[in-house]
């Protein structure tokens, strides 16, 4: 379960940003919507571990993630939230398996490669699992960012304006992909967009004003 209680945040004393509480049962599928300034990526990182707000309580998997040091909030991320951005921000110089294994490392969890077969093969790139970043098309560049997203069985999957630069057609298969990984590892997944087209994939959704 996450939620997210009575959260503010404010950048040098400006315009303070509430967000309404929430709470999101195990394997719910969101759709987090809000225009350009509204907040969505200030309520991104809060939710991810990445900023802590100045007001409220943020809990993941029953753990209230701000209150853990530094060092276990990193490994409690790596272990138990996924993101996927609109880019792949892939180490170039490593294959796609070595990218992989690099997330369960920065867990602080053991190299299974049997993982990152089983990922890979179920978003038809098993394939490519030795291939270079530079050497996949840009579709399977995103089923990559897909894999390292889910590698380790996360509780929360967080899809940040994943279609926004796509057309009609590679917005449909993103979203579907998503939706499918999600419940293969019986994620709970909210995906941020300000993209209209995607809303009829999703009944629950959160709107930031």
């Amino acid at each position: 379960m996450i939620s997210i209680k009575s959260v503010a945040h404010s950048y040098n004393n400006n315009q303070q940003l509430s967000f309404k509480d929430w709470q999101i049962n195990d394997g719910e599928q969101w759709l987090l919507l809000g225009e350009s300034g509204s907040g969505k990526t200030t309520l991104l990182h809060i939710l991810t571990g990445i900023l802590k707000p100045q007001h409220g309580e943020v809990s993941v998997s029953d753990t209230s993630i701000y209150n853990l040091s530094s060092k276990n909030l990193d490994q409690f991320r790596g272990r138990n939230i996924g993101i996927i951005f609109q880019r792949p921000h892939l180490i170039k110089s490593l294959t796609i398996a070595e990218n992989l294994l690099l997330a369960q490392s920065f867990a602080q969890l053991p190299e299974d490669h049997r993982r990152i077969d089983e990922v890979l093969e179920s978003l038809d790139i098993l394939h490519k699992k030795n291939a270079y970043p530079n050497e996949l098309s840009q579709g399977q560049l995103q089923r990559v960012s897909i894999a390292r997203a889910v590698i380790n069985k996360p509780a929360l999957l967080i899809a940040d304006e994943p279609t926004s630069s796509l057309d009609d057609k590679n917005a449909e298969s993103v979203l579907q992909l998503l939706i499918q990984q999600s419940g293969l590892n019986k994620a709970t997944l909210i995906v941020a967009t300000h993209d209209k087209r995607v809303k009829d994939a999703f009944t629950n959704t959160y709107n930031l004003v």
